[in-house]
């Protein structure tokens, strides 16, 4: 079977971190929504998503092919429901579209599929789990880094530990290659993750459920609090609560970062803080792209969401509920407004656009200190964003 993964109709509702990747590729724990997929069926997995993100994340189609929303976090009873579909049948519940099998010559759009329920099968499994809202990648974070542990990737616990750091609970799991020296993890919170080429320096303190991606770094006298997971080759230092950094991020000084979500090649400087929980205890309202306007979450606690390749300066302050876009370098005293958009240039007291040849100048020289280069189709990407985005651009 060949199977892809398409994004969901309320894609939009999921930027900016949606921007410059298919929802699939949302890190969640220790793997992209894609990773589980592709260990829970045993095949790899192409993508359909927006036109101009498609050469980058290509697609890939055979003459039969299940295609799955990539919103959806798998489990085995429900790749079982999806691996039993037969031709021309879709798996749904409660009037959202979570699988359909069609042949190449009847592919129709997405919005076609959800609109259609001929030969719909309501799936009727209880552990259904599916990234609505931006909000939902910090929510999903225990559960998810349970299950890629001790599910999906089946890891063992650790024999043994150095005997300078002070271990409380025995569910650890470190790769051989990782060091840790001088620190206090204690996993009866939660399970503790340290993957490859990793480090956690002295004085580190970390309650599970914690998730440490390959050649990620941990500094000393952090403080970090379960559930967060950290991805690979990011740095992160001072306090983090509930987080969850995608790959390639850092936040390598003091300052608190709370229930956020932050995308790849981002730097937050020396003392960025987010409040996540608003004076008055009041629900949290946040921008949302498919509405146009501000949402109510919910939630008492709810924090900064950042889109890739955006910067803080030193001393920043991101207010409860502030969604950041992407490429965008705020700075200066003051709290700047909630909803900031894509290549956005300044802060609280003047705001101005960031100019598309200099910011591509900053990713490339970002990315080449990683040893990473910075593609045409990266750049046609980021161009693409940078005038989509700026309707939203008001200065």
């Amino acid at each position: 079977m060949n199977y892809l993964l398409f994004d969901p109709t309320w894609r939009n509702s999921l930027l900016p971190l949606a921007y410059t990747r298919p929802v699939c590729d949302f890190r969640l724990g220790l793997l992209s929504i894609r990773e589980k997929w592709e260990l829970e069926l045993e095949s790899k997995c192409s993508t359909w998503t927006a036109p101009y993100l498609q050469e980058k994340f290509p697609l890939h189609l055979e003459e039969d092919n299940t295609c799955i929303n990539g919103a959806l976090l798998p489990n085995k009873e429900l790749a079982n429901a999806i691996r039993s579909l037969e031709p021309g049948q879709s798996l749904r519940q409660q009037g959202h579209l979570l699988a359909i099998r069609c042949n190449q010559d009847k592919m129709p759009d997405i919005e076609t599929w959800q609109a259609s329920d001929d030969k719909a099968i309501n799936y009727e499994g209880e552990d259904l789990r599916m990234i609505r809202n931006l909000w939902d990648l910090f929510l999903l974070l225990e559960d998810e880094i349970e299950n890629d542990i001790c599910k999906r990737l089946g890891l063992r616990m650790v024999d043994e530990i150095s005997n300078t750091n002070l271990v409380i609970g025995e569910r650890i799991y470190v790769d051989p290659s990782a060091k840790i020296e001088g620190a206090s993890i204690n996993s009866e919170t939660g399970p503790v993750y340290i993957g490859p080429h990793s480090e956690i320096m002295e004085g580190a303190c970390i309650r599970g459920p914690f998730a440490l991606g390959e050649h990620a770094i941990v500094k000393m006298g952090a403080k970090i609090y379960g559930a967060t997971s950290i991805g690979p080759y990011c740095k992160v230092g001072g306090e983090i609560n509930n987080s969850n950094f995608f790959g390639y991020s850092n936040k390598a000084h003091d300052g608190f970062i709370g229930n956020s979500v932050i995308g790849e090649w981002c730097n937050l400087g020396a003392d960025t803080n987010n409040s996540n929980l608003k004076n008055n205890y009041a629900k949290v309202k946040l921008w949302n792209y498919e509405k146009r306007g501000f949402v109510n979450t919910g939630l008492q606690f709810c924090g900064l969401f950042m889109g890739d390749h955006s910067k803080s300066g030193i001393n920043t302050m991101f207010n409860t509920g502030t969604v950041l876009g992407v490429s965008a370098n705020i700075f200066g005293a003051g709290f700047p407004r909630q909803f900031i958009p894509s290549f956005s240039w300044g802060g609280a007291a003047k705001m101005s656009s960031f100019r598309i040849e200099k910011a591509l100048e900053v990713a490339e020289a970002v990315m080449k200190r990683r040893g990473i280069e910075l593609k045409q189709i990266d750049r046609e990407i980021l161009q693409h964003i940078f005038e989509i985005s700026a309707e939203f651009r008001n200065y």
